[in-house]
């Protein structure tokens, strides 16, 4: 009787023992080890910083002038973008830069030449789709809204020339080559729909009219993803 309460005892330590053990082991397992790298998640906040086209479609006319025509300057300017991301890949974009356009007539009114130059402030919202199924390559597309307003506007050979802020559509298709977890390279594409009114005074007639700027804004540049 005195053998068989020894062993049984001698079993019981030995399983509570091994269960001991294991515990000890699973939860060392779950303890990263000192000095183990721990993968972050990326920063939500994304800017781009980039060289930007503006290339305008040269269009617009003048009310009551059968026959005219407008066309644009086109430019290049630095451009800058903040971006936040609600999840891998949706995400939000606002672009600021401002540029200026100097106004010719076209047409019949084409012997005006330089009507007149603006300065535009076009601050473009868009709402965007991320791919994240290709690497360090990340493309994206997207669409938005347009407000421009338009400062600074001199007059050449008009009397007197406005130009009225406005709100427009916009399209957007690009990608991001990322080089590491912040730095990449970007290019861009961006349609804007963008027809504003305007009122000019030539040799003492008041006129009015629209001009059909409709720009894509090519850019490349540089991303940094906080």
């Amino acid at each position: 009787m005195g053998v068989a309460r020894g062993v049984t005892a001698a079993v019981v330590f030995i399983v509570v023992g091994q269960q001991a053990v294991a515990a000890d082991l699973a939860q060392a397992a779950s303890v990263p080890e000192i000095g183990a790298s721990v993968t972050e998640a990326p920063s939500p906040w994304q800017i781009r910083l980039r060289g930007l086209g503006v290339i305008t479609k040269d269009s617009g006319y003048v009310n009551a002038v059968p026959g005219s025509g407008l066309s644009y300057s086109d430019t290049v300017i630095p451009e800058l973008d903040i971006t936040y991301f609600f999840t891998d890949n949706i995400a939000t974009e606002l672009v600021l830069g401002t540029t200026y356009a100097n106004i010719d007539g076209q047409g019949t009114i084409g012997g005006l030449g330089n009507v007149g130059k603006v300065w535009l402030l076009p601050p473009t919202l868009t709402l965007q789709y991320h791919f994240t199924d290709f690497g360090a390559f990340k493309p994206y597309v997207g669409g938005g809204v347009n407000y421009t307003i338009f400062y600074n506007q001199d007059v050449g050979s008009a009397d007197a020339l406005n130009v009225k802020n406005t709100f427009g559509a916009a399209l957007q298709v690009g990608f991001d080559y990322m080089v590491d977890r912040h730095w990449g390279v970007n290019f861009d594409v961006k349609k804007l729909f963008l027809k504003p009114d305007f009122d000019v005074t030539v040799d003492g007639a008041k006129l009015t009219g629209k001009a059909e700027l409709d720009p894509w804004l090519i850019g490349a540049g540089v991303t940094y993803r906080f």
